[in-house]
């Protein structure tokens, strides 16, 4: 019963190639969701730690500026050689340029702290310098720490608008008699911005106790909200790394987050991203892969079946072709739309077709061109045959004429009709010369000749005929051709009329005729006879050496001189072709084969 089922090759195919997709596609599926998940890891911890670290490398840049203006203000204030009142205007002056600055208090052992202050800046933060005083009188600094050599940094906020911090700094007089601190307190504004920079990272800067100097929020600077680190801080800061990257919890979400030290100050660059947000994409992969799956089983399942009768139609193709070559129809082919096996398979047959279409062909070519040379035998004997026979009676009648001309006056009436019949017994016996030369081979001697020579004898010929019918000879001749074994006479013969052809083409025009000789390829030689004349039609061409075949008007030609030259070249073992298009002029080809060349 089973095999009675026919089951067509391309389900065969189909179902293949659906087992196997659906198994490449789910082991791809899973390795690809676990490299992406390994690689967006590590991806999310690099660029974790890169945020933190350029968020740490811009706050201590940030610092050791205003450490560096602090310093300008630090040096005004203990330079004893400038008057009070021009220093108070300096002081004015340097507080309007360094904009950040709010006041600037000096610390010199033995004497009560001295305190300047930007009053336009305290009025905008609502404060007074009672307040400031209050404020550093409550929150004394470590004194011993700073001219320990420890650079200080607090978050001094008193107005909730403007969050500020103080920094503070040892520094020697200028009479290096002893060290003094100076601190500022400074306008949190520009660690502000630095947080707000990526869209994507929290970005936090705390002090070493975790108390909030910058964070996107201003509100929880302001209240000097902390931060609890993961680890202890001493960890963080006797790494040799320069920085690390946690994964932790807090408030049930977990987080991944870069630290990076900041050694102005004893502070502490943070950057972190929740996990939620940061493996967002990986689970649009897994579900994006998911749902192409599915699509690519559907779309495989469609173009199974395509592709397997893309395979089986070819076939179906090449069983109908053998048919229809079997009954005789040898120019039947199929189109090769594959490259593979049915492909050649496909080529093989048309090939095989064009071979047997070829061969029937020239079996009839060869047939006809039997038949005609059969022809042509047959007339070159009748030509002969009558040429033979007319020339001795037109060698009598030639005689006759020209012994009556000797004894008639030149005026007579008869003179002139017997001359006539001088002239056309003349002609008969050219037309009967080369009617043998066409019939018959002739033998004659083959020397070693230069072509260039017979080129220049032959040109020099006719190319006074030429002038006078107003077309230009040119020569164009290559030195270094071999020499070839042939009959100079006749090979001068051939050009002579080629180059004659090509003025009475023109009809008394303006043209030019270019002669040139060549290297022709295989060591051959190869000779050109090109005019700008009016050209020829493709039945002129077909017929340009047949015997007796000739576009002057008649009387004006034979017909035999170009069958004549064909028969010359072809006893030289040679071959010429024309070549032309109405308007274009004609180019004859003659190729010779070299000195030594094997003869046919």
């Amino acid at each position: 019963m089973f095999r009675k089922i026919r089951f067509p090759i391309r389900f065969k195919i189909l179902l293949t190639l659906l087992v196997v997709i659906t198994i490449v596609v789910s082991m791809i599926t899973f390795i690809m969701a676990n490299l992406f998940h390994k690689d967006k890891t590590a991806y999310i911890h690099d660029l974790t730690s890169t945020t933190s670290l350029n968020a740490a490398s811009k706050t201590e840049t940030l610092m050791v500026g205003y450490r560096e203006r602090l310093q300008v203000f630090t040096r005004l204030m203990l330079d004893r050689s400038i008057p009070a009142r021009a220093k108070n205007r300096l002081l004015q002056k340097t507080f309007t340029d360094f904009e950040d600055f709010v006041s600037i208090t000096l610390y010199q052992k033995g004497r009560e702290p001295v305190t300047v202050f930007d009053a336009r800046m305290l009025q905008k933060l609502g404060l007074t310098a009672h307040d400031i005083e209050r404020y550093r009188q409550e929150h004394p600094l470590p004194l011993s720490d700073i001219l320990a050599g420890e650079d200080i940094v607090l978050n001094s906020t008193q107005s909730s608008q403007l969050p500020v911090m103080t920094l503070a700094i040892a520094n020697r007089d200028p009479d290096d008699r002893e060290q003094t601190v100076v601190s500022a307190r400074i306008l949190l504004d520009q660690l502000h911005r630095l947080s707000q920079q990526s869209q994507v990272f929290e970005t936090y800067i705390t002090t070493a106790d975790g108390t909030l100097l910058a964070h996107p929020d201003r509100k929880k600077v302001a209240q000097k909200d902390h931060f609890i680190l993961p680890f202890e801080l001493a960890e963080l800061f006797n790494s040799d790394r320069m920085g690390s990257v946690r994964e932790y919890s807090r408030d049930g979400n977990d987080f991944i987050a870069g630290f990076t030290p900041i050694r102005f100050g004893r502070l502490v660059a943070i950057s972190q991203v929740p996990k939620s947000a940061a493996y967002l994409t990986a689970r649009e992969l897994v579900t994006n892969m998911l749902i192409l799956s599915l699509a690519l089983l559907i779309f495989s399942a469609l173009l199974s079946l395509v592709w397997s009768r893309l395979i089986t139609r070819p076939l179906e193709k090449l069983s109908f072709a053998t048919q229809e070559l079997g009954k005789g129809q040898f120019d039947v082919t199929i189109e090769a739309t594959s490259r593979d096996e049915i492909g050649d398979l496909a080529d093989s047959f048309n090939t095989m077709a064009t071979e047997l279409d070829y061969r029937e062909k020239s079996l009839k070519e060869t047939q006809e061109a039997l038949v005609q040379s059969e022809k042509m035998s047959a007339f070159g004997q009748l030509g002969a045959g009558i040429a033979h026979e007319v020339k001795n009676p037109l060698a009598g009648i030639l005689g006759l004429a020209q012994l009556s001309l000797r004894k008639l006056d030149a005026d007579s009436p008869v003179h002139q009709n017997v001359a006539l019949i001088e002239k056309e017994t003349k002609r008969c016996q050219m037309i009967m010369e080369n009617l043998l030369k066409f019939a018959r081979k002739e033998e004659v001697a083959f020397d070693a000749i230069d072509i260039n020579k017979v080129i220049i004898d032959a040109t020099a010929i006719v190319e006074h005929q030429l002038s006078i019918n107003q077309v230009k000879l040119i020569r164009e001749i290559d030195e270094n051709l071999p020499r070839v074994e042939g009959n100079a006479n006749q090979l001068q013969q051939v050009l002579m009329n080629l180059m004659i052809n090509a003025q009475q083409a023109m009809k008394n025009q303006t043209g030019t005729v270019t002669v040139r000789s060549m290297p022709g390829g295989n060591e051959n030689i190869k000779i050109e006879v090109q005019d700008n004349g009016p050209g020829m039609t493709a039945e002129l061409r077909d017929k340009i050496f047949e015997p007796f075949f000739s576009t002057k008007p008649s009387g004006e030609g034979t017909g035999l001189g170009l069958s004549v030259s064909y028969g010359i070249i072809k006893e030289h073992d040679g071959t010429i072709t024309v070549h032309s298009k109405p308007g274009e002029g004609a180019t004859f080809t003659i190729v010779l084969p070299p000195l030594g060349a094997v003869r046919s």
